[in-house]
């Protein structure tokens, strides 16, 4: 929904769609089924290998075609924000089991809005809806930085609470915001993910290359794992690879796709001549 009563809004597209006025409706989008989860595939830099995905929301808008979060998630209110993340986790549960049946065990990460943790149901529709399999590795919910920190107290009662029940949490966009070593010892966080912006160039930008490598040996320290988003070199990703981090994504490793691409693809590097097949009980699919 967004804000106004009959849960539409309008707004100007700029870009393909200029000029082009839509209405944006979390109700009439669930209804027409006009939302689809794409997954971008998330790399163990150590073991070269697939580890999970991000689950990412994508709208096919009958006028407007295909909308990213950021094209109308400022549209929403609460009440249609906490719609569209019950949908992504409800949706993305129910995707692990196909992906599971197909072979692949993989841990799923979801976007979530730290506003939104206190009235969100995440416990309750995982009780009721996590898959049956004993291997399934629980998901990943994608904090950002800047929201994490500011109720301290709050965000890590959820987190312990939401542990229970196989769901982590991840810090988002790490260095972007302005929280302190202190602040983060106190949050139980499972990956500390590493803004972008200083990933790009990390390989030959001193200052770039000294933000990602603290980031990474914090994330060791507190006993997380590090993971660099928007990766787009082969540079970038070596010099990761040597400071030690742990997970990587990016237009490098993979766009997001589909599910059903996203699912082909896997399938197609399974049926490799010399493509590596995963272990039995392993959370990770081999991709290289």
């Amino acid at each position: 929904m967004a804000a106004h009563d009959q849960g539409d809004d309008l707004r100007r597209f700029s870009g393909p769609h200029e000029s082009t006025i839509v209405q944006v409706s979390i109700d009439e989008a669930l209804e027409q089924n006009w939302l689809d989860i794409w997954y971008q595939p998330k790399i163990d830099l150590r073991r070269k290998c697939l580890a999970g995905a991000e689950a990412l929301v994508r709208m096919q808008h009958p006028q407007a075609g295909l909308l990213w979060p950021e094209d109308y998630i400022s549209l929403l209110d609460d009440d249609g924000l906490t719609k569209l993340v019950e949908h992504t986790v409800l949706t993305t549960l129910r995707h692990w089991t196909v992906f599971a049946d197909a072979g692949f065990n993989l841990r799923l990460a979801i976007n979530v809005p730290a506003a939104l943790l206190p009235r969100l149901p995440i416990k309750a529709l995982v009780a009721a809806h996590r898959p049956a399999s004993d291997n399934w590795p629980g998901i990943v919910l994608d904090v950002t930085e800047d929201q994490l920190v500011r109720d301290i107290a709050l965000t890590r009662k959820i987190a312990e609470d939401l542990k229970a029940c196989g769901v982590a949490v991840a810090i988002d966009d790490f260095g972007a915001g302005y929280s302190s070593f202190s602040s983060l010892r106190d949050l139980p966080f499972a990956e500390l993910k590493i803004h972008g912006s200083f990933v790009k160039n990390c390989a030959t930008d001193v200052t770039n290359a000294a933000i990602c490598q603290t980031a990474i040996d914090l994330a060791h320290r507190f006993g997380s794992l590090a993971v660099a988003k928007s990766i787009d070199s082969i540079a970038d990703l070596q010099a990761l690879m040597v400071m030690g981090c742990d997970f990587g994504q990016g237009a490098l490793v993979a766009p997001a796709m589909p599910k059903d691409r996203f699912l082909d693809a896997l399938r197609k590097h399974m049926n490799r001549p010399n493509a590596s097949q995963p272990p039995p009980t392993d959370n990770a699919e081999h991709v290289a």
